[in-house]
C-alpha cells in the first residue's frame, strides 16, 4: 500500500508540475474569448503562425526536433554524365577577345596581321624575298573580304586545310628560332571568326610551282572536333591545272590570284570596321615597311586607293637557326618529362645531347652536384633525383646560349626605314648586345627620329573628311589624340583653340565651315613642343599597336629620365617634343602578356636592356641638341652684330676719317669669327665636321633646308653604364 501511496504522489507531482502550463493557456483563451476588434487581426495572425508551425514536421523535419534533410539538387552521377571534354576551338569561338578579335576594328587588323606574318615567315625561310598583296574590299554595311597574297614556296595540298582549318597546328611552336608565328592559332582563328560572324567559308588557292596544279580549298572550321571541313571539291578542294587552261578556271569562278610562279592566296570575310589613324590597318603595314625594309608590299583599301611601299634593300635577313633549349630555361617538370622520354640514354648524353652549352665536362659538374653518376640510365631516375638535378643545373655556371638563332633588323636598315616614313631631321639608332631572360636569347635595337613635320600638318582635305566621317570619337580632342600619332591633349588643345572649336564638340556634327577652319589650323599651327612622343613596338619585326600600358617597351619608355636629354617630361608620362621612338625585341620566343600577342611581359633582363638602348640614343639626341641650340644662340648674336655694324662702321669712320667699306669689312670678319659656331656642321658627339667628310650608317642627320643627309659613322656607343 505505501508503494502505491507514493506513485500516487509521483503522478499527483508530474500532474501538478504540468498544471501551470494548462493554466496559461487557459488564460489566453479567457483573453481572446471577448476580443475588440483589432484584436481580431492579431489573433488570425497568431493562428496562422501556429498552424505554420505545426505543418513544419510534415516538410521533412523529424518529430523529435532533428533538421530536416534536404534533397540533393545533383548527385556525383549526374554531374558525371555532364561533364566532356572541350576543343580548343570550341574553347576560343568562345573566347576569341582573348586572340584579338574582341571587336570589329580589331578583328579587320587582327585577320591582316596574321595571314601578313605567315607570308614573310613562308618566305623568309624559303629564301625569297618578299612580295605581298593586301587587298580589303567592303561586302556590305560591316562586312568586308580580305585578300592576302605572297610569292612564297606555297603550301602542299595535304596540309592545306590543316594549317588553315585547325588551331594549334604548326611547325614553329617546338622550334627554338625566330620566327613571327608562334602559337599556331592565328590564321585558323580568324578564319573560323568569319565563319561565325558571316557564315562564309575561307577560301585558299596555293601554288608550288609553275608546272604543278594549284590547290584551290573552301574550308570551315568544326569546332567540336577541331578539324578542317572542306566545303568544295566534294570534300578534297580542286586542283586547278597550270597554264591557260588554269587561268581560264580560275576567272571563270571569280578566284582572286595574282599571277605568280608560286605563293599563297586567303582570302577571309568577316564583319569588321574599317578606319584610319593610330591602330588602323594603314599604320600596321607602314609600320611593317618600317622593321622589314627587304619586303615589298601592295595595298589596295576599300575606297580603291593604292599605296605601295618598295623594298629599300634587296638583301634578306640572315636565316636564324635552330638551337637546343639553354638548361637555365627548362623547368622541374619538363626536365622531369625530358628524362622519361630519354630512352637508351646516360644521364651525361641526355645532358649535352639535350641543351645547348652543356659540354661532357659541363654534365660531369651537374651530376658532381647532383650526386648522380654520368653513367646512370636517365629513364630510371626518380622524381627526387631529377630535383637534385635540376637544383645542380641551377648552381652550375653554364655560358649563355648562341645568339645566331636571333636576327636583328640592324641600325643601318633602322636609319634607312626610319627616314623612309618618319619626317624627321635627326636620325639615331643603337643594338644593345643579345643578353638571356629564362635561358632564351634576346637583343634589343632602338631608333629615334626627331623634328619634321608632324602627321596632323600633312592632311589634305580629302583625308581629315574621311577621318571625321570614319571616327567613332565622341569629341574633337579625342578625334586628334586617337588618330594622329604623337599628338597629345596639349596640341589637340592648341589646334581647337586656334580653330575656335570646343573640346568636347562632336567631330562627327562639324559643318563644312568648321571642317575648314580646322584643317586650316592643323597646317598653320606649332604643335612641335605640344606633341608627345611617338612610341612604334616591334617584336620579331611585327608591330605592336594594342596594350600600350601593359607593354615592357612603354613602361621602360615612360621610366627614362628625358629631361637629361633636352626634351620636357611629366611624372609618369611620355616625353613631350615631336619625337618618334622605334624599340624592337627579337627573341626565340617573346613573352607576351597574353595569346593575342600585343604587349611583351616585364622580365628584369629585358626591362634592362631596354633601358639602356633608350640610354644610347637619348644621349645621342641631347648632343645633337645641346649643339643645336649652340649654334642657333650663335647665329642670334651674329644677326645682331650685323644689324649694327654699319652704323657702327660710319661712326667710326667719322671719328677717325678711315674708310668705311674696310671698316665694315674688317668688322664682319671679327664678328663671324666670335660666332663660328654658327657655321657648326656636327656629328652625334657634338664634334665638328667638315662637310666633304665620307659618313656612316649609326646616325642620319637631314638638312631641313636643302633636304640633303649625311650619315655619320660611330664606333660602338661606349660606356654602357646605367645614368
Amino acid at each position: 500500500m505505501a508503494k502505491k501511496k507514493k506513485r500516487v504522489k509521483k503522478k499527483s507531482a508530474n500532474s501538478s508540475a504540468a498544471a501551470p502550463r494548462k493554466k496559461k493557456k487557459k488564460k489566453k483563451v479567457a483573453v481572446d474569448a471577448s476580443p475588440t476588434p483589432r484584436k481580431k487581426k492579431r489573433k488570425k495572425k497568431v493562428r496562422r503562425v501556429a498552424e505554420s508551425q505545426s505543418e513544419a514536421p510534415s516538410n521533412g523535419a523529424q518529430a523529435n526536433g532533428a533538421p530536416a534533410k534536404r534533397k540533393r539538387r545533383a548527385t556525383a552521377q549526374t554531374m558525371a554524365a555532364s561533364q566532356r571534354d572541350i576543343s580548343v576551338s570550341e574553347f576560343f569561338a568562345k573566347n576569341r577577345h582573348l586572340l584579338g578579335f574582341d571587336n570589329p576594328r580589331k578583328a579587320l587588323l587582327t585577320t591582316i596581321k596574321e595571314a601578313v606574318d605567315n607570308s614573310l615567315d613562308a618566305c623568309e625561310e624559303a629564301g625569297i624575298l618578299p612580295e605581298i598583296w593586301v587587298h580589303i574590299e567592303q561586302t556590305g554595311g560591316d562586312r568586308y573580304k580580305v585578300g592576302i597574297q605572297d610569292n612564297g614556296p606555297g603550301i602542299l595540298k595535304k596540309q592545306i586545310p590543316l594549317i588553315f582549318g585547325k588551331l594549334l597546328y604548326g611547325s614553329k611552336f617546338h622550334r627554338l628560332r625566330q620566327s613571327r608565328g608562334q602559337q599556331g592559332i592565328g590564321i585558323s582563328a580568324a578564319g573560323m571568326y568569319g565563319v561565325q560572324t558571316t557564315g562564309k567559308p575561307i577560301k585558299i588557292i596555293s601554288k608550288v610551282s609553275v608546272r604543278k596544279p594549284a590547290h584551290y580549298y573552301e574550308l570551315q572550321i568544326d569546332t567540336k572536333r577541331n578539324q578542317p571541313k572542306i566545303m568544295n571539291g566534294k570534300g578534297d578542294g580542286v586542283d586547278i591545272p597550270p597554264g591557260e587552261k588554269g587561268s581560264k578556271y580560275i576567272e571563270k569562278h571569280g578566284i582572286e590570284w595574282v599571277e605568280e610562279k608560286s605563293g599563297t592566296r586567303v582570302t577571309i570575310e568577316l564583319q569588321a570596321k574599317y578606319t584610319r589613324g593610330r591602330g588602323s590597318v594603314d599604320e600596321y603595314l607602314e609600320q611593317t615597311a618600317i622593321a622589314n625594309p627587304h619586303v615589298t608590299l601592295h595595298y589596295l583599301d576599300p575606297d580603291g586607293g593604292t599605296r605601295d611601299y618598295p623594298s629599300s634593300t634587296d638583301k634578306l635577313p640572315p636565316e636564324p637557326k635552330e638551337i637546343l633549349p639553354h638548361p637555365y630555361g627548362v623547368e622541374l617538370g619538363r626536365l622531369a618529362s625530358m628524362l622519361e622520354e630519354a630512352k637508351g640514354m646516360t644521364v651525361s648524353q641526355f645532358l649535352t645531347g639535350s641543351f645547348s652549352r652543356v659540354t661532357p665536362s659541363v654534365s660531369r659538374k651537374i651530376c658532381e652536384k647532383a650526386k648522380i653518376s654520368t653513367r646512370a640510365n636517365s629513364t630510371r631516375l626518380g622524381r627526387q633525383d631529377a630535383d637534385a638535378l635540376y637544383h645542380a643545373i641551377q648552381d652550375t655556371k653554364i655560358s649563355n646560349p648562341s645568339t645566331d638563332c636571333i636576327c636583328p633588323i640592324g641600325e643601318e636598315l633602322i636609319l634607312k626605314g626610319l627616314h623612309q616614313v618618319v619626317p624627321g631631321e635627326f636620325y639615331a639608332a643603337a643594338t644593345r648586345p643579345p643578353s638571356v631572360y629564362r635561358g632564351n636569347p634576346f637583343q634589343i635595337e632602338v631608333g629615334l627620329a626627331y623634328g619634321g613635320a608632324a602627321p596632323a600638318q600633312n592632311v589634305s582635305k580629302d583625308l581629315l573628311n574621311e577621318l571625321l566621317d570614319e571616327t567613332d570619337a565622341r569629341t574633337c580632342r579625342q578625334f586628334l589624340v586617337n588618330t594622329f600619332n604623337g599628338m597629345g591633349t596639349e596640341a589637340a588643345d592648341k589646334i581647337l583653340k586656334a580653330s575656335k572649336l570646343g573640346t568636347r564638340q562632336s567631330p562627327s556634327k562639324l559643318t563644312p565651315k568648321q571642317r575648314a577652319a580646322l584643317l586650316d589650323s592643323m597646317k598653320n599651327v606649332n604643335i612641335s613642343e605640344g606633341q608627345s612622343m611617338n612610341v612604334l613596338r616591334l617584336a620579331n619585326r611585327v608591330p605592336l599597336q594594342f596594350q600600350h600600358g601593359a607593354c615592357a617597351i612603354t613602361q621602360s619608355v615612360i621610366g627614362n629620365n628625358w629631361r637629361s636629354y633636352g626634351l620636357t617630361q611629366s611624372r609618369g608620362s611620355l616625353p613631350k617634343g615631336p619625337v618618334s621612338i622605334m624599340v624592337h625585341i627579337a627573341s626565340v620566343w617573346v613573352p607576351f602578356t597574353s595569346e593575342s600577342k600585343e604587349a611583351v611581359a616585364s622580365y628584369p633582363e629585358i626591362q634592362k636592356e631596354l633601358r639602356l638602348g633608350l640610354q644610347a640614343v637619348g644621349r645621342k639626341l641631347g648632343m645633337y641638341l645641346r649643339r643645336r641650340l649652340k649654334v642657333r644662340q650663335q647665329t642670334d648674336r651674329r644677326e645682331v652684330f650685323l644689324r649694327y655694324l654699319k652704323e657702327v662702321s660710319t661712326a667710326v669712320s667719322e671719328i677717325n676719317g678711315a674708310k668705311r667699306d674696310d671698316l665694315y669689312e674688317q668688322l664682319v670678319k671679327v664678328a663671324k669669327k666670335r660666332t663660328a659656331d654658327a657655321d657648326m656642321v656636327m656629328d652625334d658627339r657634338g664634334r665638328k665636321l667638315d662637310q666633304e667628310m665620307d659618313l656612316g650608317d649609326n646616325v642620319l642627320i637631314v638638312d631641313p633646308a636643302e633636304s640633303e643627309h649625311h650619315i655619320n659613322r660611330v664606333a660602338a656607343v661606349e660606356g654602357d653604364e646605367e645614368e
